[in-house]
């Protein structure tokens, strides 16, 4: 069995460690703030996501830019060169066109290395959600499977993936265009939170909605309960923006009424964070369906 490598995209939101400890690769999305181009890279080289969470605070925009083409090229060939094969798990199609990206350069890297096997796997999941996947595959592959296996695991299970995701200020989804002008200030005034998921088409859809922080975040954890498969025997992932105490509010009440493994925790970068604002909490579990 030839080896091979798994590479995802920094909207994975793994920390560096993670990365290290799962042995996979990260090509870096950018982000755009104050005029300059940076990396969302997992060591926060380019910006902190402390710092750039208060430039938002401070009424600063951010836009963002997927993976394109020639990035995946010029990353991949080097390691196609040495033997490897490489299993893309790539940021959602319904969400950005990374996955896309991922695609054509496969296409084109597959006519110069006929000998070596490249595979795209269209995550349909973001943030931790994808990190949570990418953890999934790294442990099957440490195990022994093979890149066929890890590929037919992620494809058959992608959609078992949960995410369900609150935010503390409508203002962010308005400007992303998830929710009208209207009910971002009516739900302001009334302390509404949305509570949003993504579907079956890896897209961002608002399903409900909590009144005050608290109802919210309890909204997340019975969603657990609900929607888990065997939580005791999972570890189940939060990212969120500058609000770790929201965060670890909702892993300690998932461990203590339906008995976790444990929870991983790490920011949301800011090529998320760039459409969810400050305040998010985002939960991610393997239950069925989504």
């Amino acid at each position: 069995m030839s080896e091979y490598m798994i590479v995802t995209d920094s909207s994975g939101d793994l920390s560096q460690s993670m990365v290290e400890e799962l042995g996979v690769s990260v090509l870096p999305l950018s982000f755009i703030i104050r005029g300059t181009t940076l990396k969302n890279y997992p060591d926060d080289r380019d910006m902190s996501a402390k710092e750039f969470y208060q430039l938002l605070a401070e009424g600063e925009m951010a836009t963002t830019a997927a993976v394109n083409v020639h990035q995946y090229v010029e990353f991949l060939t080097p390691e196609l060169e040495k033997g490897k094969d490489v299993l893309i798990l790539a940021f959602s199609s319904g969400l950005s066109a990374t996955c896309q990206a991922a695609n054509l350069a496969a296409g084109e890297l597959r006519e110069s290395f006929p000998e070596r096997k490249i595979y795209v796997v269209d995550t349909l999941c973001a943030s931790l959600g994808q990190g949570l996947l990418v953890s999934y595959a790294a442990q099957r592959q440490k195990a022994g499977e093979s890149i066929e296996a890890v590929r037919d695991w992620c494809e058959a299970n992608k959609l078992r993936i949960c995410h369900w995701v609150t935010v503390n200020d409508l203002m962010y989804l308005k400007r992303g265009g998830r929710i009208s002008a209207a009910t971002a200030v009516v739900g302001s005034m009334l302390s509404i939170k949305p509570i949003i998921h993504v579907d079956d088409e890896g897209k961002l859809v608002n399903v409900s909605k909590a009144r005050g922080r608290k109802g919210a975040l309890d909204y997340l954890v019975k969603k657990a309960g609900e929607l888990g498969e065997d939580l005791a025997g999972q570890t189940i992932f939060i990212s969120h923006s500058e609000c770790e105490e929201d965060a670890r509010y909702v892993g300690d009440q998932i461990q203590a009424q339906y008995g976790t493994q444990g929870t991983r925790y790490n920011n949301i970068g800011p090529v998320i964070g760039a459409h969810t604002g400050p305040g998010c909490v985002a939960l991610f579990f393997l239950g069925s369906p989504r």
